[in-house]
């Protein structure tokens, strides 16, 4: 006999928003979720920015989905062995406490779950990140034309940046062709070259000069030697503000190299070249206009939730010559092309609401005071450890500031650097131990708006106790 089908099996209501009324179990969710997060931000400053260890939640589902109190239960575990950027004493790294309508226009960004992709998928908030990549390349000085795409995080801009400049340039099959720039140029370089099927040789470093910029005479004594030996050059990368100290690449004399030589110039400004939306901080990164592409990301001091990041160009249509593919699944674009024509990712989220909305919520005077204050912190703590003379200090036009013994071998540096590391972090004060130059150093970055004259004092005093220690004196 044949056997009887199976009994269907009973499904629980799967727990998605209602499309017919207002969810109240989401709204309660939410509303609980971001009561946790008010709660955390809010008492960021009476724990360590770094929490004392890290945590694990249960990773895998269970049998039956949970209820949203264990779910929230989760979150809280999370929450509480997580980095604080919100605190006073986070100075480590480029990573400033978010912007509430920054946080806010995330939320919305993954609820609404739009794709960046094509414009069916995403048809306001497409027009919504070409209108405000065109602005934004505009405020750089790229002119009126210029514009770009929003990517997830700088590395991708970069790469971006020289697949198309290759493209430009017709470089495409050349495996000789190089990429000239500082010696203090960001990682992320390598790793493009690495990507694009390059070998580490064709990552030509130039070096810098006593200010921490690249030098310009070297520079062309550089792109001399390639053209004479006929080596295509894919691109020049200036650095407009680099990681260890601030420093920015002569962009003018730069330049007008790049145009001598007919070679296409970006400026990796992802921590720079925000200081040009303020007419008072613009000349710390003058020349980016002259740039042909530009990687600026905001959410490394104006509080933008990550990841913010773009490339802009002077031709924006240059990134449709080098990426565009054709979407035959997808209607035609009406408003110049699909998302995922302008870049190398398809599918992704429209992160540029977070970007427009947080700008709007400063407006130009908050963007400014954002600047005004990161100067001044770095000026203020600049000053305090000159007064230390056992130190060197690295600095730049920008609001990083790195510092390490003037005497002394490798070694006793970087013994003294994490033992004043822990004396900081003891104090509730982080700074991180970068290795530059073959020697370990500390270093402050200052844009974080809730860190005050006192707890710079702090590290002052923190500092100037521990080279006394180094010089001699028993360690705490």
């Amino acid at each position: 006999m044949a056997s009887a089908p199976p009994a269907p099996r009973a499904i629980p209501p799967l727990p998605f928003a209602s499309p017919d009324q207002p969810d109240a179990r989401l709204q309660a969710f939410l509303e609980q979720a971001s009561a946790q997060l008010c709660a955390w931000l809010g008492s960021a400053a009476s724990r360590s920015p770094l929490p004392g260890l890290s945590v694990l939640p249960c990773i895998e589902p269970q049998r039956l989905g949970l209820s949203d109190e264990v779910l929230l239960a989760d979150l809280q575990l999370v929450m509480d062995g997580a980095f604080s950027p919100s605190h006073p004493g986070a100075l480590a790294h480029l990573d400033p406490p978010p912007l509430p309508a920054s946080i806010a226009a995330d939320l919305i960004c993954a609820g609404l779950n739009n794709n960046l992709l094509a414009e069916e998928l995403s048809p306001s908030l497409s027009r919504l990140e070409r209108s405000l990549a065109a602005w934004l390349a505009e405020q750089l000085g790229l002119g009126k034309g210029a514009g770009g795409v929003a990517a997830s995080g700088g590395s991708l801009s970069n790469l971006m940046a020289l697949v198309t400049a290759r493209q430009a340039a017709g470089l495409g099959c050349r495996g000789d062709a190089v990429v000239v720039c500082s010696a203090d140029a960001h990682v992320s370089l390598a790793k493009a070259l690495t990507v694009m099927g390059l070998p580490p040789q064709a990552l030509v470093r130039v070096p810098t000069g006593p200010e921490g910029g690249l030098d310009p005479g070297r520079l062309q004594v550089q792109l001399e030697r390639l053209a004479a030996g006929g080596v295509p050059v894919i691109a020049v990368v200036a650095t407009a503000g680099t990681t260890v100290r601030g420093a920015v690449d002569p962009l003018k004399p730069i330049a007008a190299l790049c145009r001598r030589y007919g070679h296409w110039l970006h400026v990796d400004g992802a921590i720079g070249a925000v200081f040009a939306l303020s007419p008072r901080h613009r000349h710390r990164v003058a020349g980016l206009e002259e740039a042909d592409s530009v990687t600026v990301n905001p959410q490394k001091l104006l509080g933008i939730t990550k990841t913010s990041s773009l490339l802009l160009l002077a031709r924006p249509q240059a990134l449709e010559l080098a990426f565009g593919t054709g979407l035959p699944y997808m209607e035609p674009s009406w408003g110049g092309a699909h998302g995922g024509e302008q870049g190398l990712q398809g599918t992704r989220p429209a992160e540029i609401l977070k970007l427009w909305l947080g700008l709007r919520q400063l407006g130009h005077e908050g963007i400014e005071a954002v600047l005004d204050g990161a100067i001044q912190r770095r000026r203020e703590l600049q000053a305090l450890l000159a007064a230390i003379p056992e130190l060197t200090l690295l600095g730049g036009q920008l609001h990083l500031l790195a510092f390490t013994l003037r005497e002394g071998s490798g070694a006793a540096a970087e013994d003294w650097s994490q033992r004043t590391r822990q004396a900081l972090l003891d104090q509730q004060l982080m700074l991180s131990r970068p290795l530059h130059g073959g020697r370990y150093h500390l270093k402050a970055v200052l844009g974080n708006p809730h860190t005050r004259s006192e707890h710079l004092r702090r590290i002052s005093g923190v500092v100037a106790e521990s080279v006394r220690c180094q010089a001699g004196a028993p360690w705490p």
